[in-house]
């Protein structure tokens, strides 16, 4: 296990080395962005002259972006690389929890793709894409323009399932795990609770985005409501049997931290939401509350679910093979960040890990070579409790040659001691080393 120095120390000062770094080695690229350099498990360098293709990459968020900047920082000139995105700002689910809280703006957690068309020479088309060919190659955009590839990435995230009872319940009742309008529509109806009144969160089975968020979610509300809404209480309805992320921290943080404000319950499904009465129908009963925040059941975006063979993973992913993330289904298609089925957590920093390894591998598959044998990557997050404490997590996942999988290195993963300030300064610069290294 690692402690917090060696986590701190990983994260390092100029440079996430291990942290941030996918592509088992393929640090063989010669740009100055040392970020996204030197990694492990690789015996040879990745091409950085002499490599030419076409690649097209749908989704400009933790996934796509850092996909696009490699490709160009390692490949160099000869990579053509277009970025088709549908938003022209990207707002980082990261950190979002917190603009419930006011600690946060949408502003602050904005960002464009500027710098990867002018420092990296990324072609970024903003535009809704209509379908995707296969067997001739190209993407189909809304306008009737298409994109020709030698490789198409699609990282578009997530969709949402719509639960029973909000077919047609509008703004009235947000999920907000999509960074966006609906995060401040629920800080607003956080801000408009009253004393003693109870804000109800459910969570759905995994995997979902980001497995520590929810309970971060309940915690950074509990902390809020304590000094603003008194005998206000947080109740969690999770689907999981257990805290399905950091289970020590989220104990301590519900059984002492925000012990009597925050309710907690495992196992529950929801049967139908009535957005009239905020009335939630569960196997463990009908529960109300003011404030409703349920986090549906989630899926591949829908360009991958729109795109024939490609979810086949539990009717919902689209299946990988991790080495290159080149789907198991449909040659030439390759599907990173949210939207895949590997066994690696739904999160911003394993979407920037994947999207390095994938970059890696094409450039040398276009080099005539193959994907490294041995990848290896790293999840991590930090999880604010209170508005000044935070704990973090950690995994480092190999290439297992046995299952195919990415794996969980023994030893090499790490959940915080204690829940301290520490913690929670240090998760700024993690957070602004990451999203540099995707964006900048």
């Amino acid at each position: 296990m690692i402690d917090r120095r060696q986590f701190v120390t990983l994260l390092g000062a100029g440079g996430l080395g291990m942290l941030l770094n996918a592509c088992g080695g393929g640090g063989g690229g010669g740009g100055s962005d040392a970020v996204g350099t030197g990694g492990t498990g690789s015996t040879n360098s990745v091409p950085t002259s002499g490599t030419s293709g076409r690649v097209v990459i749908v989704g400009g968020g933790m996934a796509g972006a850092t996909a696009a900047k490699f490709l160009r920082l390692w490949g160099g000139s000869g990579m053509d690389v277009t970025l088709v995105e549908r938003d022209r700002q990207y707002q980082s689910n990261i950190l979002s929890n917190l603009v419930l809280t006011g600690q946060r703006t949408m502003a602050s957690l904005a960002y464009t793709h500027a710098q990867l068309a002018s420092a990296y020479g990324v072609k970024v088309v903003y535009g809704d894409v209509a379908e995707i060919d296969p067997a001739g190659k190209r993407v189909l955009l809304a306008d009737r323009s298409n994109l020709p590839y030698d490789r198409l990435i699609l990282a578009p995230g997530i969709a949402f399932d719509t639960l029973p009872g909000l077919e047609g319940a509008g703004d009235s009742i947000v999920h907000a795990w999509q960074a966006g309008p609906q995060t401040v529509t629920l800080q607003q109806q956080l801000a408009g609770m009253n004393a003693g009144e109870v804000f109800v969160m459910t969570i759905p089975k995994t995997p979902y985005r980001c497995p520590p968020g929810p309970y971060e979610r309940a915690c950074v509300v509990a902390d809020w409501l304590k000094t603003r809404k008194a005998g206000a209480k947080v109740i969690v309805l999770d689907a999981n049997a257990s805290i399905a992320a950091e289970p020590a921290t989220f104990e301590t943080a519900f059984n002492f931290t925000h012990a009597g404000v925050i309710e907690y319950h495992t196992g529950v499904t929801i049967n139908h939401i009535d957005p009239s009465t905020r009335t939630l129908d569960t196997s463990a009963g009908l529960i109300r509350g003011d404030v409703l925040n349920p986090i549906p059941p989630q899926r591949a975006g829908a360009i991958v679910s729109n795109t024939a063979g490609l979810v086949n993973v539990n009717g919902r992913w689209a299946g990988v093979d991790v080495r290159s993330y080149e789907s198991t289904a449909v040659a030439g298609i390759h599907v990173i960040g949210d939207a895949n089925g590997s066994t690696q957590p739904k999160a911003g920093h394993i979407a920037n890990a994947e999207a390095k390894v994938c970059a890696d591998a094409i450039l040398r598959i276009f080099a005539g070579g193959s994907p490294d044998p041995s990848p290896v990557t790293n999840s991590a997050c930090y999880s604010p409790i209170t508005a000044n404490t935070a704990s973090w997590l950690t995994v480092v996942f190999a290439y297992d040659t046995l299952t195919g999988t990415m794996k969980a290195v023994p030893g090499a993963s790490g959940e915080a001691s204690s829940i301290n300030r520490e913690n929670y300064d240090d998760m700024f610069v993690w957070f602004n080393n990451l999203m540099g290294d995707s964006f900048a």
